[in-house]
């Protein structure tokens, strides 16, 4: 598996998405695929869930929501994400003895009663319901690894910063986390923003030991009034949770379902946001709304002298055909499905 800024040695996972036919992930030295079946990193499940609450400690640190981090013991000051998981045990009673079915789901929005974050679950879609051992908590992983790149946070992991660029991506990132970073607050209507501030943050956490938790926290009854989905425009139910992004400020509020990334339209992971022309975003297309995205590496481009084709953009040592790996620029090539391919590659291809 693959862990920090390494990339890893050899053949790993086989792709989700080939089933079969690719053998194991097979790094490429700077595109995040495969070189054996030009899937992404993401379809291989290559990093593991340690990593994936490293990877969020680090974004949400130094920001105001470090209250979501912990120190990770022997980590060297190294700060976690405190992911919140809720375990439901239900009793069995259909048999002569009683058993207990528990399940326990991989991500919950924290400082809930059960029975509040149980209704926020059921107003999601099944197969996006984060349940341990399912679809729906592998789509989580996903969504986590495609919104939330560690390469768009962290210098150390990108291979296309020429010299001199590090200290413009540290400002860079510097900068999105003081004004456009967010994490969702779920709360039942005209309650949101009521919760306690100053909790404590520097509580260390052992990596062994799973950061698991039953919700147990105040349940507030449901609130009177008319509340509209800002998404869907639909009524709220007052009786029903919605999310509330605090630099939107608390009279807008979202259905469960709704709060979605306003570029790509998809759920956003752990209701991590980031606020911009009064819509969020998630961070992939937030950070791609502020700098172009090489489409050879998949990482933002700090240089003003890059190279543009149809819409998209590479740093110019990128520009290099998808199958054998010839400079392009100057010569004549096709684009099929975002890749470049040179002349003699893409004949190949259609015989």
């Amino acid at each position: 598996q693959m862990s920090g800024s390494q990339p890893q040695l050899g053949r790993g996972v086989p792709c989700l998405r080939c089933r079969g036919s690719c053998a194991g992930f097979e790094p490429h030295s700077w595109r995040k695929i495969c070189k054996s079946c030009k899937c992404s990193q993401e379809e291989h499940s290559l990093s593991s869930e340690l990593e994936d609450d490293r990877k969020i400690g680090r974004l949400l640190a130094d920001s105001k929501y470090s209250s979501l981090t912990a120190r990770l013991k022997g980590g060297d000051g190294i700060r976690i994400y405190k992911r919140n998981r809720m375990i439901v045990t239900n009793p069995n009673i259909s048999g002569k003895d009683p058993t207990f079915d528990t399940i326990t789901y991989e991500w919950a929005p924290p400082g809930l009663a059960q029975k509040l974050a149980m209704q926020y679950m059921e107003l999601m879609p099944k197969e996006l319901q984060p349940v341990a051992g399912t679809e729906g908590a592998q789509q989580r992983r996903r969504r986590l690894s495609r919104q939330l790149p560690g390469y768009d946070q962290d210098p150390s992991q990108c291979r296309g910063l020429a010299e001199g660029e590090h200290s413009l991506m540290e400002e860079f990132v510097k900068k999105y986390k003081a004004e456009a970073l967010g994490v969702g607050e779920v709360a039942l209507p005209g309650q949101g923003g009521a919760k306690d501030e100053g909790k404590p943050q520097d509580k260390s956490i052992d990596p062994s030991k799973a950061t698991e938790s039953t919700n147990g926290a105040l349940e507030s009854s449901p609130a009177t009034g008319h509340y509209r989905c800002e998404t869907c425009k639909q009524e709220v139910p007052g009786d029903c949770p919605v999310v509330y992004a605090d630099r939107a400020g608390y009279s807008r509020q979202w259905h469960p379902g709704c709060f979605v990334c306003c570029r790509c339209s998809e759920p956003l992971v752990d209701l991590i946001y980031f606020w911009k022309g009064g819509h969020p975003w998630c961070g992939r297309h937030y950070c791609e709304s502020l700098r172009p995205r090489c489409a050879g590496c998949d990482e933002i481009i700090f240089s003003e002298d890059y190279q543009q084709a149809e819409g998209l953009a590479w740093h110019k040592k990128h520009f290099a055909c998808l199958e054998c790996e010839t400079p392009l620029a100057g010569k004549p090539f096709a684009l099929a499905n975002s890749s470049l391919l040179c002349t003699i590659c893409s004949h190949s291809k259609r015989l």
